[in-house]
């Protein structure tokens, strides 16, 4: 399984190998198809095992922590500590790009559809005791609220190593793992600043675009 989200991350589902991916991995490439019928089934496989790795990492940390915390502070958490566990996996890191940005939208469709649901199983229970504890509002479309999380996990997960996305991403990333040096308390602080920054860069980058 390395050997194709190695190839995968690499060169995404269109230009991947499976002969390159047999031969990493030492066995015949007539072999992959006695479990997968095509490429396409393969490549599903390895977006769905690359998704169920990163939901089971994160429902250890999310088990870690007070039930009772508020939503969007655990919501905050979360999307750092999901930032954090792709920058430092970077196999699990190049499926997700290959999955998100592979061209051929009935490929993408195809393979993001099983792991969506993985994510929106993940998440909807919290979104329902927010719901429940008055964080959201009675009235929330709750199936709206986790499909647009849904969304915006992939873009966290590869703004800050892909050039073109949100610059904002990687100032937040940054200003982050100083936080995390001085310790939760300073999380807060550093999220207002954060969000100067970010007000800055939009000045600048819009002053760069009418000159």
């Amino acid at each position: 399984m390395v050997a194709a989200m190695r190839e995968f991350g690499r060169c995404g589902y269109s230009g991947g190998s499976l002969t390159v991916v047999a031969r990493e991995a030492g066995v015949a490439k007539g072999s992959l198809f006695q479990y997968f019928p095509d490429k396409l089934d393969f490549f599903s496989y390895v977006a769905e095992y690359t998704s169920i790795r990163v939901r089971n990492q994160m429902t250890r940390w999310l088990a870690a922590l007070d039930p009772e915390r508020p939503f969007f502070e655990f919501m905050l958490e979360l999307m750092l500590a999901w930032m954090r566990y792709y920058d430092e996996h970077p196999l699990e890191r190049g499926v997700t790009a290959a999955t998100n940005l592979e061209l051929d939208p009935q490929v993408r469709v195809a393979v993001r559809e099983p792991v969506n649901r993985i994510y929106v199983a993940a998440l909807h229970p919290f979104a329902d005791r927010a719901r429940e504890r008055g964080e959201l509002h009675p009235e929330a479309d709750l199936d709206a609220f986790v499909a647009l999380l849904v969304i915006l996990l992939p873009h966290f997960a590869l703004a800050p190593h892909l050039p073109g996305l949100d610059v904002s991403v990687r100032l937040y990333a940054r200003q982050r793992r100083r936080a995390d040096r001085r310790g939760p308390p300073a999380a807060a602080r550093d999220f207002r600043r954060f969000r100067a920054a970010a007000r800055r860069q939009r000045r600048v980058d819009r002053h760069r675009e009418a000159a």
